[in-house]
């Protein structure tokens, strides 16, 4: 099925014939870290392949910024806005805006709040959150032998993602097999390495026990093990975990620092959302959510993902 999707994404055969007009897109990211700078380079890719011009803005991580770029693109009558929400809990104002307007919205990477809710013209692509944080968590439970302590660093919590990633720790150290694990602390690091080192550090100043830490990124892991290795409490055997399989993190885990991650396809979804946009313009149909599957990253088959991300 990933094969099809990827396969099916990448297709310039496939986008050329829908941007025949060279339709103008609009991409609102709500910052450019690691991935989504991948992301973002997915979408200009797609655009330029498909032969449609894709237009950049960067809300900083500010939400007011980002209401504004987006109303400067329903003035400026973009054939579609792809959105990367700062704050998934304003998607419903942002949804309004944009239908409105009649201009086809494709949501990218981050859930909307209003996801069930979502009218004919607008389409999500992300990868199934709930699936994430299993993977990961499930990894680490197997590595502890369903018994440790957890430390766990979130995402901004006003973005569904980190609310669904901390969700499924909890939901995987409620299962049988992994009901020997308990979650000793969590902090809001804010998807950011040096906030996670910052946390990590304050945790280790506080003399907590832990076996794992697990974060709702890679570079909240990585900030994590900075931590540690500053500390001189960093040991072959400690396992942290990430998500998103970004390149300093393959690198980590190469080393042997990080222990797990899981690969998001952020430049599939740049270019799942440039395929949407362009089909909605065209009145296609869409599937309301185009899932791009997550998948566990190990060391054991670190190899397959060199450079994907």
């Amino acid at each position: 099925m990933k094969k099809l999707l990827i396969a099916a994404a990448v297709s310039s055969s496939l986008l050329a014939p829908l941007a025949a007009q060279a339709e103008k897109i609009g991409l609102a990211m709500a910052q450019q870290d690691t991935f989504l700078t991948i992301l973002k380079n997915g979408t200009l890719e797609a655009g330029k392949k498909a032969g449609a011009t894709v237009q950049v803005e960067d809300a900083g991580n500010d939400v007011g910024k980002q209401l504004s770029q987006i109303q400067n693109m329903i003035a400026q009558k973009f054939d579609a806005i792809i959105v990367n929400p700062v704050d998934t809990d304003v998607t419903p104002k942002i949804t309004k805006m944009v239908t409105d307007a009649k201009i086809p919205l494709v949501y990218v990477n981050r859930k909307p709040v209003d996801f069930a809710k979502l009218p004919a013209g607008v389409a999500f692509v992300a990868s199934d959150e709930k699936v994430s944080g299993t993977l990961q968590t499930q990894q680490v439970c197997k590595l502890l032998k369903g018994k440790g302590n957890l430390l766990v660093l979130m995402g901004e919590l006003s973005n569904e993602a980190a609310r669904t990633r901390t969700q499924d720790i909890e939901d995987v150290v409620k299962t049988p097999e992994c009901s020997g694990l308990k979650i000793v602390d969590k902090r809001e690091g804010a998807w950011d390495r040096t906030k996670g080192q910052d946390i990590t550090t304050n945790w280790l100043s506080s003399g907590v026990k832990f076996d794992a830490i697990i974060a709702n990124n890679d570079e909240m892991a990585i900030g994590a093990i900075n931590a540690l290795k500053a500390a001189k409490k960093w040991t072959p055997g400690t396992i942290v975990a990430g998500i998103d399989a970004t390149p300093d993190a393959l690198a980590s885990m190469k080393a042997g620092d990080l222990k797990v991650t899981v690969f998001q396809n952020a430049a599939g979804q740049g270019i799942g959302a440039v395929e949407a946009a362009l089909k909605l313009t065209k009145k296609q149909p869409v599937e309301r959510f185009v899932n791009v599957p997550f998948e566990l990253v190990t060391p054991d088959n670190l190899s397959q993902y060199a450079g994907k991300n």
